[in-house]
């Protein structure tokens, strides 16, 4: 048996990328997601180099992660590496034309889904002292930029909560490493703009964004430290971009 890694919203994009990425370093994948189909899919090209297991849940219910992952085969418990990877944007509007529920979404998706899945996979790494979690936040976790509000808000609470698990998991060698990306091309503006090509498809006009796999060799580079060197913040822009607002487009 390899070590073994769980991943959160694998079926596309950056989580899928780490997927990959981790197959190729050897470990075991639970691979979760929202669509049963693609997680297949994402499942099947895995299983080439790792042994796979899938959970098809939703991170926003408590009820759904407790089940799946309160209840892993003896053979899965052993959780060495977690990546909190499952998290969206959901519009681009001033806060008094807001969606409630784009903004509930964002909320229920991006704060308390990671604290929902690290409720129930810390202990276990605190009990057996190992274990190295990764949560993905933002550029928008560190800066605020127009008509971002209730999504920069979201990631500021990871960046505080990243903040508070590495101070707490402290005494256990269990490590915690925050990754805020700048712009990456996946369906992250696909989603955002509920699916218009068109609106996704500007945002990336201009420049070489980050890709998904950028972000994975970030995580493999991590785990492949030493044991007593722990990257805790990483914020990794694309070179054409110098923060939230800034790019250099041709």
């Amino acid at each position: 048996m390899g070590k073994i890694a769980l991943i959160t919203g694998a079926t596309s994009g950056i989580g899928r990328a780490i997927a990959l990425r981790l197959s190729e370093e050897g470990y075991d994948l639970i691979v979760t997601g929202r669509r049963a189909e693609k997680l297949e899919q994402a499942a099947r090209e895995l299983s080439a180099r790792s042994r796979v297991l899938p959970l098809v849940f939703d991170v926003r219910s408590p009820e759904q992660v407790r089940e799946c992952l309160g209840n892993l085969p003896e053979d899965w418990k052993d959780i060495d590496v977690l990546v909190n990877n499952a998290g969206l944007a959901a519009g681009l509007e001033p806060l008094q034309e807001g969606s409630i529920e784009d903004w509930e979404r964002m909320i229920d998706t991006n704060i308390k889904g990671l604290l929902y899945v690290s409720r129930v996979v810390l202990p276990g790494m605190i009990a057996r002292r190992r274990g190295h979690v990764f949560n993905l936040g933002s550029i928008a976790g560190k800066e605020t930029y127009l008509n971002g509000n209730v999504y920069c808000a979201t990631k500021h609470a990871v960046d505080s909560l990243s903040r508070s698990m590495r101070m707490e998991c402290l005494p256990y060698q269990v490590k915690v490493t925050q990754i805020c990306p700048g712009a990456v091309e996946t369906e992250f503006s696909i989603v955002r703009f509920h699916g218009d090509l068109e609106k996704a498809g500007n945002v990336y006009k201009g420049f070489t964004p980050l890709k998904g796999e950028d972000i994975a060799d970030l995580v493999a580079y991590c785990l492949n430290l030493p044991a007593h060197v722990c990257l805790n913040d990483i914020v990794v822009m694309p070179a054409a971009q110098a923060n939230s607002g800034l790019f250099c487009k041709e």
